[in-house]
């Protein structure tokens, strides 16, 4: 995977300034199950609200369960399925709404639903895979596809794979896997005690 290192206004760790959302995945490398795992250990030990742990994940490894895979790429809209067929797995994020402990509305059930997606995408740039994280797809046919309970929200589909070698990456997609990465300011989006008070490095 040719790398696309954040340019930060301070250091950061290397999982975090090489992660990136790529497209270009190599369909025939598949992603061991060991990796997989690795990948999922990692968002289990996400931080939650009072350790309620409301995510839950949907995976389907074209490799052990095509028919599985099928029905996700058919969740996607046509614009992320057209790149999105080659990844050799893909996985509908969702979060509880529900606290597990008591029955009791959890508010915060989607923020830990998407740290643990977080931390599946940190611990992916250590085993030089790639994720990407979508909300173009059609959560009500993920529900019905995978029988997902009410309670739940689905809150993203994601790919998961390896980069094809810069080589081989076809020329529709290569400008934007290529293109530069930006972000705002540190003091446009964090504020120093008071909203709008620009926090500056």
């Amino acid at each position: 995977m040719f790398e696309k290192r954040a340019v930060t206004s301070v250091p950061i760790a290397d999982a975090l300034a090489l992660r990136w959302s790529g497209r270009a995945y190599d369909p025939r490398r598949l992603v061991a199950r060991a990796d997989l795992l690795a990948l999922l250990e990692a968002a289990r030990w996400a931080p939650s609200c009072f350790g309620d742990q409301p995510w839950r994940y949907v995976v389907c490894d074209r490799a052990s369960d095509e028919s599985a895979w099928k029905a996700a790429l058919e969740c996607l809209v046509e614009g992320n399925r057209s790149w999105a067929r080659d990844a050799p797995v893909l996985m509908l994020a969702t979060a509880d709404s529900l606290f597990v402990r008591n029955g009791n509305p959890n508010r915060w059930g989607q923020y830990d639903c998407g740290a643990a997606s977080m931390s599946l995408c940190v611990q992916a740039t250590t085993l030089g895979i790639m994720v990407h994280q979508m909300g173009g797809f059609d959560p009500e046919r993920a529900r019905s596809a995978f029988a997902v309970p009410e309670r739940y929200t689905p809150m993203a589909m994601m790919t998961l794979g390896y980069q094809l070698p810069d080589r081989n990456i076809p020329e529709g997609i290569r400008e934007s896997e290529h293109a530069g990465r930006e972000r705002r300011a540190i003091g446009q989006s964090f504020f120093a005690g008071r909203w709008g008070g620009a926090l500056l490095p």
